[in-house]
């Protein structure tokens, strides 16, 4: 017997587990019933909760499965794309939950460079697509999620770019101390991430977990009324594509490589596997400034301590050049000077989507500290 989306029928009826609780116990199996039950649900909050505490399916199952969504380049695969370029920006707007690749979409996926606006306006700007309305509908399927417009308008401020707890609090007008019951509720129903800062202890950054809700508070929302209106895409996508581009390709470009980094990567890339990668930041004294990093791999050490492995800088849609390098060694020279920082073997990598230099090229020929991955490496596996 299999109960999809449990979590709506438990609403409805909340004595339900319970009365399954009195069907498993062992008096009622004396018999030779060769039954079994699989309850499902895209609620993951409520699904964990059935299992936990005194839950009454509580030590109940012989089973509890977890189906994350396909990492960027099984999506890649599955959604038959072929151009890596294509990949990135359509991983950027539908991630990896298969559903949006036929019955969300009709089966209409991007067929190379040259066809993805076009793409955009006619499967996921089209007011007619089931995927159009999508990201609206993602939070009604969360029970715990009693005040919609509070948790959208939450989303709504990381998608601007605000991954810190007071840049939420001040793009919502809030004390940051309001938001911390909201933020724990979308964390716990795995629509956002908080990930530690690499270099920074007590702080970290929010992130959405789910593209489709980036792509829709960032580019979607502020334009709504016009995209409601068919026919209309075609004339608003040109206007949006560089929000688009710089708000939510840029960031997702960027988790793609701490992916490829921590996954994919090894010693070819670092000297050794990467045990811890992250984001984070570096304070620069001496100019009064900070320095983001975007990619940090941190690996282990014969006497057990932590050693950074690599630092890294990605960009979308800039040519990389000595610049870059630069920027990169002088943020090396900072941790290295940190107290009980190991950074000796730190290697520079450099993530493009737009390629390098010539200039470039040759330095990283010939120096082996010095990585170029490109977006093509990132779908082939380490360079």
């Amino acid at each position: 017997m299999v109960i999809d989306e449990f979590p709506f029928l438990a609403r409805v009826s909340p004595a339900l587990p319970s009365i399954i609780q009195k069907a498993l116990e062992p008096s009622a199996q004396r018999g030779n019933s060769q039954v079994r039950l699989l309850l499902c649900g895209s609620a993951l909050s409520f699904m964990g909760g059935l299992l936990s505490g005194t839950a009454p399916l509580r030590g109940r199952a012989g089973l509890e499965l977890v189906v994350p969504t396909l990492d960027y380049q099984h999506a890649a695969r599955f959604w038959a794309i072929a151009d890596p370029r294509t990949a990135v920006l359509t991983n950027a707007i539908v991630g990896g939950t298969p559903a949006y690749r036929n019955e969300f979409t009709q089966g209409d996926a991007p067929s190379g460079p040259d066809d993805f606006d076009s793409w955009v306006i006619r499967a996921v700007l089209n007011p007619a697509r089931p995927l159009f309305r999508e990201a609206r509908y993602l939070l009604a399927e969360e029970p715990d999620l009693r005040d919609p417009a509070l948790y959208h308008s939450v989303l709504a401020a990381i998608a601007d770019g605000n991954s810190q707890r007071g840049g939420i609090a001040g793009y919502l007008g809030r004390q940051a101390s309001d938001l911390n019951h909201p933020l724990r509720v979308l964390e716990d129903v795995g629509l956002i991430t908080r990930e530690d800062d690499a270099f920074r202890q007590n702080r970290s950054a929010y992130r959405i977990a789910e593209p489709l809700l980036t792509f829709y508070h960032a580019v979607m929302r502020p334009v709504w009324g016009d995209l409601e209106r068919a026919g209309r895409a075609a004339q608003v996508w040109p206007r949006i594509r560089a929000t688009f581009l710089s708000k939510v390709v840029g960031p997702h470009f960027e988790t793609i490589c701490r992916q490829w980094a921590r996954w994919t990567a090894g010693p070819e890339t670092f000297g050794d596997y990467p045990h811890r990668v992250a984001a984070g930041t570096v304070a620069d004294r001496e100019a009064r400034t900070s320095h983001e990093v975007d990619v940090a791999a941190f690996g282990r050490a014969d006497d057990g301590r932590e050693v950074l492995l690599g630092i890294g800088e990605a960009t979308w849609n800039d040519v990389m050049g000595a610049g870059h390098l630069r920027r990169l060694a002088r943020i090396r020279e900072l941790i290295q000077e940190r107290r009980g920082t190991r950074a000796g073997e730190c290697r520079l990598l450099m993530f493009s989507g737009a390629g390098f230099t010539e200039e470039l090229r040759a330095t990283a020929a010939a120096d082996p500290g010095i990585q170029l991955i490109g977006v093509d490496q990132l779908y082939r596996g380490a360079p």
